[in-house]
């Protein structure tokens, strides 16, 4: 984790707090790097509902009910699946905003269309429609991974912050 995430996720909890909001979020390609940046920072009970790692897409539809048809037409790595973790992590937890993440880190797993670094970056706040980002992040797999994580923070400090 880099000293970015630390800071981000710390300002994220402020926001959060300032609204009486809670989080939660559902990963794959990060691997529970988002929930372990969060839970770095002191108190974060208070605003951290909880995680989900769905790295298989066994775990994306028993945990977070993606659709099969969903995983098979469109793939794990898609907008689609992207907006159908979150929708399933903000419905399966008593949180406020919800951020998914699913993308391909690599070495190795990339294809012409979908190449390593990858990523979809989901975002929903309850009552609202969910977003999704699409981002090639450059890099080793771990810094691909470090990069979802940052702007999958900065995306819901933004949003808690402002909304």
């Amino acid at each position: 984790m880099t000293d970015g995430a630390d800071t981000l996720a710390a300002r994220l909890g402020a926001a959060l707090k300032r609204r009486g909001w809670r989080i939660a979020v559902a990963e794959s390609c990060t691997g529970g790097g988002i929930a372990h940046a969060i839970t770095e920072v002191a108190g974060s009970s208070e605003w951290f509902d909880r995680g989900f790692v769905t790295y298989s897409n066994a775990a994306k539809a028993e945990l977070l009910g993606v659709p099969q048809t969903t995983l098979d037409g469109a793939g794990a790595v898609s907008p689609e699946t992207a907006l159908a973790m979150v929708a399933g992590a903000l419905s399966h937890s008593q949180a406020d905003l919800a951020l998914a993440v699913t993308g391909i880190a690599g070495p190795g797993g990339g294809t012409p269309d979908k190449p390593v670094g990858l990523v979809y970056v989901s975002l929903q706040t309850s009552g609202q429609p969910a977003s999704c980002q699409r981002k090639h992040f450059q890099g080793t797999r771990h810094e691909i991974r470090q990069q979802t994580v940052d702007f999958a923070l900065q995306w819901a400090l933004q949003t808690a912050a402002v909304s």
